[in-house]
């Protein structure tokens, strides 16, 4: 066995070492290049330390082998025998090292994964928090976009609301529990007689009637509302306005009440209107009436008239007799003179019609009447427009008209006063207007309505028979115009109300074509 060489054995452990330190170091090369690729890879970084542990083992026992055989071929085996306990404890550490790290490599990994997992939950996390924020980002652009699309909507429906509420026909208000108000638009200021808006004022304060206050108030709390409310307003110069009232209760977030906001449109002209059609209705069947009466009585009374006439002759005019016989002659008379005042109202007598100057009409009546107004005490003023539009018409029953005109405010001034007459022409309407003012003791608001009815009157009995307005609505009528009353009056430069009375009579001039034809 001592003659073998040992030249192959040397070779091979040579080159054996050689090749495993060049393998290793390979390997370690590549797991610091998978490294460096993936710096968070778990089994990357096991690999290359592993790798590292496996190059220093086989660099250590390369190495050993090595020095070993130079060592025992070089006579030194002395040396070695001290160097091999060292070399072997520094081998059988890095296996150590290197068997540590295989053993653990389950345990790292699954710690690896756990981590791993984590980080992808937390990198997840960050990405849908990012995707969120992105989210956030757009939802504010967003919102930035709809608050200004909003606030232009609420511009335009504040414009719409400011348009309808400042430019309304009808009273438009809002008011606070005690029912002073806050807001009110220019047609309200206009219902109520203000110009521009007072420092402070009370929508409750202008209700006419206590009773038709207390029905309002009672609504609004027990309902909440007020729908078609009819009401009369007093307004502040004085003035009465019928109004149709819609409100509505304003609650707080508890459900308290704290104000009232309400649309009040004024009725006063459409009231005014539906009673002259009353009136008129009412007036048409009395005048049918009258007419009937008049013609069914006027024959037994000429044939009194005449038989009382005809006995007067047989009697002596000192005798009791003649005088019973002169008063029975005297109220036949008068009840003729009624009877011819129904015919006149019924529009049964003849009528003619000629082109007439309304100005000579109202002349001819003051020149039989002035002196006698002036005995009373009553001053007779004129205020007539030059140039007045001739219009058609029968200037008789005119005459009769303005009679019965300053007869009443003849009446209304027994202690005396002031009868002034004036006339115009009104060219936007085509019509001549004549108005009788004076300054008596006025009528009462609460009979203004019934003044043209007939057999209304306010005298004691025996001073009239009710029949001289209504004579006098019907002339004017059946001449196609209008006559209406005005108590107080209204001063034409200050607007300020004066005691006394105005009946304003107009005449179109153009008369024919709106005139009541007669016996329609």
């Amino acid at each position: 066995m001592n003659s073998l060489t040992l030249s192959p054995t040397i070779i091979v452990d040579f080159a054996g070492s050689g090749l495993v330190i060049f393998l290793s170091f390979m390997a370690l090369r590549y797991a610091y290049y998978l490294v460096k690729l993936q710096p968070k890879n778990f089994i990357w970084g096991f690999l290359f330390y592993f790798c590292l542990a496996m190059a220093a083992f086989s660099i250590s026992r390369g190495v050993g082998h090595l020095l070993r055989i130079m060592l025992v071929m070089g006579g030194q085996e002395k040396i070695w025998r001290m160097l091999s306990p060292w070399s072997g404890g520094f081998n059988t550490l890095l296996m150590i090292s290197v068997a540590s790290a295989t053993i653990y490599y389950h345990t790292g990994l699954a710690a690896y994964r756990a981590i791993r997992g984590e980080a992808e939950k937390l990198s997840k996390a960050n990405q849908k928090l990012a995707e969120t924020a992105d989210e956030l980002q757009q939802v504010n652009t967003d919102l930035e976009d709809i608050v200004e699309e909003r606030t232009r909507e609420l511009s335009k429906s504040e414009k719409k609301f400011r348009h309808f509420f400042e430019n309304s026909k009808d009273m438009v208000y809002f008011c606070d529990i005690e029912g002073k108000i806050t807001h009110i638009n220019q047609s309200g200021l206009k219902m109520l007689g203000f110009d521009g808006p007072p420092e402070q004022f009370n929508f409750l304060s202008f209700f006419k009637d206590d009773k038709t206050l207390d029905q309002y108030l009672a609504a609004i709390s027990e309902n909440g509302f007020v729908s078609d409310f009819e009401m009369e307003l007093q307004s502040n110069d004085g003035s009465a306005r019928h109004i149709l009232l819609s409100a509505n209760a304003i609650v707080d977030k508890n459900g308290f009440m704290i104000g009232c906001e309400g649309i009040a449109k004024d009725m006063t002209r459409l009231r005014n209107m539906t009673d002259q059609l009353i009136r008129q209705e009412k007036m048409a069947s009395v005048g049918q009436v009258a007419a009937g009466v008049a013609h069914e009585i006027n024959t037994p009374l000429g044939i009194i008239l005449g038989y009382s006439q005809l006995m007067m002759d047989d009697f002596d005019k000192t005798s009791e007799v003649y005088g019973n016989l002169q008063v029975i002659e005297r109220q036949t008379k008068v009840c003729r003179k009624i009877v011819a005042d129904l015919l006149k109202f019924s529009r049964q007598s003849n009528s003619t019609r000629i082109e007439i100057d309304l100005t000579e009409v109202i002349e001819d009546v003051l020149a039989v009447t002035e002196h006698y107004l002036n005995i009373s005490h009553i001053l007779v003023t004129r205020s007539f427009e030059k140039n007045l539009p001739r219009i058609i018409g029968d200037a008789e029953k005119l005459r009769q008209v303005f009679i019965n005109l300053f007869n009443n405010a003849h009446h209304a001034m027994e202690d005396g006063g002031v009868i002034t007459i004036s006339t115009r022409y009104n060219q936007k309407a085509d019509e001549v207007i004549a108005t009788v003012r004076d300054t008596g003791s006025g009528i009462p608001e609460k009979i203004q309505s019934k003044i043209f009815d007939p057999f209304f009157t306010t005298k004691e009995v025996g001073k009239g028979t009710g029949l001289g307005l209504s004579v006098t609505y019907g002339i004017i009528r059946d001449h196609g115009g209008v006559i209406g009353v005005e108590s107080p009056v209204a001063d034409p430069a200050t607007g300020q109300k004066t005691q006394g009375t105005a009946f304003h009579v107009r005449l179109p001039v153009s008369v024919e074509k709106n005139a009541v034809k007669e016996g329609q």
